[in-house]
């Protein structure tokens, strides 16, 4: 098996990854609502919609390219009679409420011409009942061809009370595939290659745990023989070590260390001892490689908006922020959170963008969009080591080192609710260094940075060889 190191998409290490519902984020184009499309800005429920499109988002990659945002993951986007589309009914065509193939083809082209990659849902583990196979064993029962490629107790096919046939939890609308089925897996092999050709950067894989390891592997073996800086990560919740290894997945969304960010940031349960440990937890389950690709998130489609859950108060989402961007991984920010966006769980997580300015805290966007830049601007933050120099469990102050090569970042960050004094020790040679957030210089005395560090709030010093005096 190749190293890691050789395996994983290089670009990884500098993405920054905007994660957008494409139902909820832009109506480009309102010739393709569906039918009985709601008000944008309405409430939103299981079944409902409201329009947005590949064209929505088109129109509006200047504001995700000026957030500086440099990679996109999009929720599915292929045919699927549902408002998340993960409910297949044709992954050959994209949904035509998002607009038609040619349009992706333009969509990715217009993101790679602003520089902007591009990772796409794969939804391998089910269909929906609209799927073409599965109409077929609706119509023919046992006698259809493809009756195989499903696990189906008895025939004819009945989806209440309880779905005679296997599926997603349960769940009647979305009928499991056999993957193992030689035929099904070719189909899904052939979906695979015709979507990565036309120039995707990334797959992100749903529930890939309930697919066989073997299938990942061949499946990967795939992808990277069209595209080998294609990048897979998967939606995994807990320990996902036996799925990268090397021959199946690059990541995983690191859904670990969102729990670590709540605990610590919003809730104020654990103290900075504890965080570092559940972080140390974490990255000692992986390959150090693996480490700098992970999908780091507080918030996604899945779970409730960070700030509802930081009980709406700005500076605890403000200082989980200021770690996402600076630490070990690559940071993802779902649509709308750098706006202060709330809602609950699914569907409220699931709310349309908010375009109006003037309901956007625009003081939290300008603070994650300056995080962004100082991340970007500093291979340190990107792709240095990583370690800890204070995780003071009684003052709450956590402080850590990155470095790569010559490139150093020191962050200290403060989650108590009063004014602070942190020792730092510093790498030889420094006398000065600048606050990248506030601007202001400290001096270095014998190798240690002694300063106060306002409550709830962080500092970020970024240096290089040649800024010793």
């Amino acid at each position: 098996m190749a190293h890691l190191t050789e395996t994983i998409p290089a670009w990884v290490k500098d993405a920054v990854f905007y994660q957008i519902f494409p139902e909820r984020f832009a109506n480009g184009d309102p010739t393709t609502n569906p039918e009985n499309v709601e008000d944008w800005g309405k409430p939103p429920r299981g079944n409902n919609y409201f329009g947005g499109d590949l064209q929505g988002i088109i129109d509006h990659l200047n504001y995700i390219k000026e957030l500086g945002i440099n990679t996109l993951y999009l929720n599915p986007i292929f045919s699927a009679d549902s408002n998340h589309k993960y409910n297949t009914k044709n992954y050959r065509t994209i949904d035509p409420s998002f607009g038609t193939n040619e349009l992706f083809d333009q969509f990715i082209k217009k993101c790679h011409e602003q520089n902007i990659r591009v990772v796409i849902d794969g939804v391998f583990n089910h269909v929906g009942t609209a799927f073409f196979a599965f109409q077929d064993v609706l119509k023919n029962g046992k006698d259809s061809k493809y009756a195989s490629w499903f696990n189906i107790f008895s025939f004819p096919i009945a989806m209440k009370p309880k779905p005679n046939y296997e599926c997603w939890w349960g769940h009647s609308a979305l009928p499991k595939l056999m993957v193992q089925n030689p035929e099904v897996k070719n189909y899904i092999f052939e979906v695979t290659e015709h979507w990565t050709k036309k120039g995707i950067d990334g797959w992100r894989l749903d529930v890939p745990n309930e697919l066989p390891h073997e299938f990942w592997k061949e499946w990967r073996t795939v992808v990277r023989s069209i595209n080998k800086d294609c990048y897979i990560v998967g939606e995994l919740w807990e320990d996902a070590s036996p799925w990268l290894l090397g021959n199946e997945f690059d990541a995983t969304m690191n859904y670990r260390f969102r729990s670590s960010c709540l605990k610590f940031f919003a809730e104020g349960k654990i103290s900075a001892k504890e965080f570092d440990k559940e972080l140390e937890t974490t990255r000692n389950l992986y390959p150090r490689d693996v480490n700098f690709a992970m999908q780091n998130l507080l918030g996604s489609h899945d779970t409730e908006r960070y700030l509802t859950m930081c009980d709406n108060d700005v500076e605890k989402m403000k200082l989980s922020y200021l770690f996402q961007m600076t630490y070990v991984g690559a940071p993802m920010i779902y649509y709308g959170d750098e706006i202060g966006m709330e809602g609950g769980k699914d569907p409220d997580c699931r709310r349309t963008m908010i375009w109006d300015k003037k309901k956007w805290n625009t003081n939290l966007r300008n603070f994650i969009k300056k995080l962004i830049a100082i991340r970007t601007s500093s291979s340190a933050l990107r792709q240095g080591t990583f370690v800890t120099l204070i995780d003071e469990s009684k003052s709450r102050i956590f402080a850590f080192e990155r470095q790569s090569d010559n490139n150093f970042a020191y962050v200290l960050i403060n989650r108590s609710n009063r004014k602070l004094l942190a020792k730092i020790p510093i790498a030889k040679g420094f006398k000065k260094l600048k606050d990248e957030l506030s601007g202001e210089q400290f001096t270095v005395k014998k190798e240690t940075l002694s300063l106060n560090i306002p409550a709830h709030s962080g500092r970020i010093f970024i240096a290089t060889l040649e800024d010793k005096l």
